[in-house]
C-alpha cells in the first residue's frame, strides 16, 4: 500500500470530536502504516498548551480508549504538535503558517496539507476566510523533487441551517477553494454496509431487475437512538432532528437507495448519479398528512429555550419523478430516546396474490432487503416456507449476511474518512450539487413545518406509538 506524505492541521484540536472519535482514527492509520515517515499532525485551539502537554492529552484519549497496549503510541505521539491561537483572529493563521513552513524547513520539503475541521458550524465562514488569506491552501512545490504538492479542506456537517446558508457557505467555499480541494463529510457513507449498497444493487441481477415500481411496495429509512440529546441542548436547539440527521445521512442513503446505475465506480460517475437521485426527490402535498413531529418528554430541562418547539423526532413521506421509481413512497424515520438504536433501510417488496399463501393468514407476505447499518453491519432477506408436517402452514425466514462473521476488521468510517481524503477521493463526500439538491428538500418540508403538531413522547417510547397515536 502506498504511504502518504501529509501535515493534518486540526481546527479544534481540544474539542469533543478529537476525543470522541479523530484521534483514536488518526492512531489506527499510523499503525496500519498509511503515513510515510514526514507525515505530522498539528493541532490548532484557544487553549495554552505546550507541544509535550497536548500529547500527554493525546495520550490520555488513547489510553481511555484501551487502543496503546503493545502498539508504537510513542512513536505516533512524536508526530503531534501544538499551536494555539484564535481561530478568528487572522494574525494566530499567520503565526500557524509561520509554525508549520518552520516544521518543513527541517525536513526539507513543502508538505501535503489537510485541514480539519472538527469545530462548531457557525465558525465555518470566519475559518474559511481566514484559512485561504493565510496562504496555507495554496499548493507549492518540494524544493528536492520540484513535484507540486496539494491542500485540502475537510469539513464537518451540519453545512448550514437552511438552504440559503448553505448555498451562502458553499459560494464562499467555491470563490475561496476549488472544488477538488472540498470535501464534505457525511460519516455514514463510509460505513460499510452503505458502501455495499451499490454493490449488492448493481452486481446482483436478481435484485436489480426488482428495483422499480412494478415489484417495490415502499422503502424505509429507519434511524433509531435509544439515547438523548447527551448534554448537546444549547447545539441541538438550534438545529432540531431534521436538520441533523435527515438533511444529511438519511437522504445520502435515499440517494443510493434511489439513484440509477452509475456505470462506473470513479468519484464523479457515482456523485453525479447520487445528485440526479436526489434531485427527483420532492414533497408530495398529497402526503402532508404523514409528516410527524415529536419531542421527548423533559427535553425543556436541556440547556434549550423553555419554549422550544424543536423536533427530537420525525417521520416524513417523499416520492421520486424516477420513472422506475414513480409513485413509490419513501419514508425516512429519526427519533432520539427510543426504545431502542439501531439504522436500517428496509426495501418491501410487493406481495403477490398467490394460492400458496393462506387467505386467512392475517400477516402480509412480503419478502423484504434489509441494509442494516446499526448495531452491526449487515445484509437481510426476509422469504416464506411452508412449515415441515402434515398441515399446509407458512412461516418466513431470513437469509444473511453480516460483517462481523467474515472474521476482518471494519476501518471506523472516520478512519475511511481521512484515508479517502488523503488519497483524494471524493466519492464518499458529497458534492456541492448534492448539498443544494438536500437542502432544497429539506426546505419544502420546512416551510410548513412549525404547523405540524409537535407531539410529547415518553423517554423509551417505541417509534409507532409516536407515529400513530392521537
Amino acid at each position: 500500500m502506498k504511504k502518504h506524505s501529509v501535515t493534518i492541521v486540526v481546527f479544534g484540536g481540544t474539542g469533543d470530536l478529537v476525543q470522541k472519535k479523530l484521534m483514536s482514527a488518526l492512531f489506527d492509520l499510523y499503525n496500519n502504516e498509511i503515513f510515510s515517515d514526514d507525515f505530522r499532525i498539528v493541532a490548532f485551539s484557544r487553549k495554552q498548551m505546550s507541544h509535550e502537554e497536548y500529547r500527554q492529552f493525546a495520550r490520555n484519549i488513547l489510553d481511555q480508549k484501551g487502543v496503546c497496549g503493545g502498539k508504537d503510541c510513542d512513536g505516533f505521539l512524536e508526530k503531534i504538535f501544538y499551536c494555539s491561537g484564535d481561530l478568528n483572529n487572522q494574525e494566530s493563521y499567520l503565526t500557524l503558517s509561520n509554525f508549520i513552513n518552520e516544521l518543513d524547513k527541517t525536513d526539507n520539503l513543502c508538505s501535503n496539507k489537510l485541514f480539519y475541521l472538527a469545530i462548531p458550524p457557525n465558525l465555518y465562514e470566519s475559518v474559511f476566510n481566514n484559512l485561504a488569506s493565510s496562504g496555507m491552501t495554496i499548493p507549492c512545490a518540494t524544493p528536492e523533487e520540484n513535484k507540486k504538492t496539494w491542500a485540502r479542506v475537510l469539513v464537518e456537517k451540519p453545512f448550514g441551517n437552511d438552504m440559503d446558508e448553505a448555498q451562502k457557505l458553499d459560494t464562499l467555499l467555491g470563490k475561496l477553494f476549488s472544488e477538488d480541494q472540498i470535501f464534505r463529510i457525511d460519516h455514514y457513507l463510509a460505513k460499510e454496509t452503505i458502501q455495499n449498497i451499490l454493490t449488492f444493487r448493481f452486481a446482483n441481477s436478481i435484485f436489480n431487475y426488482l428495483w422499480n415500481k412494478d415489484h417495490i411496495q415502499e422503502i424505509r429509512i429507519k434511524v433509531y437512538e435509544d439515547y438523548d440529546i447527551r448534554g448537546r441542548g444549547r447545539f441541538y436547539d438550534g438545529i432540531g432532528a431534521l436538520r441533523d440527521m435527515g438533511q444529511n445521512h438519511m437522504l445520502q442513503m435515499l440517494s443510493l437507495i434511489t439513484m440509477q446505475d452509475p456505470k462506473m465506480l470513479g468519484a464523479s460517475f457515482v456523485r453525479n448519479a447520487r445528485t440526479d437521485a436526489l434531485e427527483k426527490i420532492y414533497l408530495d402535498k398529497k402526503d402532508i398528512v404523514n409528516i410527524k413531529r415529536g419531542q421527548y418528554e423533559g427535553y425543556l430541562s436541556e440547556e434549550v429555550d423553555a419554549n422550544s418547539e424543536t423536533e427530537t423526532f420525525f417521520r416524513i413521506s417523499l416520492k421520486t419523478k424516477d420513472k422506475q421509481l414513480k409513485g413509490i413512497p419513501l419514508y425516512l424515520e429519526h427519533g432520539k430516546a427510543l426504545n431502542q438504536t439501531k439504522t436500517e433501510i428496509e426495501i418491501i417488496f410487493k406481495e403477490r396474490p398467490s394460492c400458496a399463501c393462506p387467505v386467512d393468514d392475517k400477516r402480509q407476505h412480503t419478502n423484504k432487503l434489509i441494509f442494516v447499518v446499526k448495531p452491526e453491519d449487515g445484509i437481510r432477506v426476509r422469504f416464506w416456507i411452508k412449515q415441515p408436517g402434515f398441515d399446509y402452514q407458512i412461516d418466513d425466514k431470513e437469509l444473511s449476511f453480516s460483517y462481523k462473521t467474515e472474521n476482518q476488521m471494519l476501518p471506523n468510517p472516520y478512519e475511511r474518512v481521512l484515508f479517502d481524503c488523503i488519497r483524494g477521493d471524493q466519492t464518499l463526500f458529497t458534492s456541492t450539487a448534492e448539498v443544494k439538491a438536500e437542502w432544497k428538500i429539506i426546505t419544502s418540508i420546512l416551510d410548513f413545518w412549525q404547523k405540524v403538531p409537535l407531539k410529547k413522547y415518553k423517554k423509551g417510547s417505541k417509534p409507532e406509538e409516536i407515529v400513530y397515536s392521537g
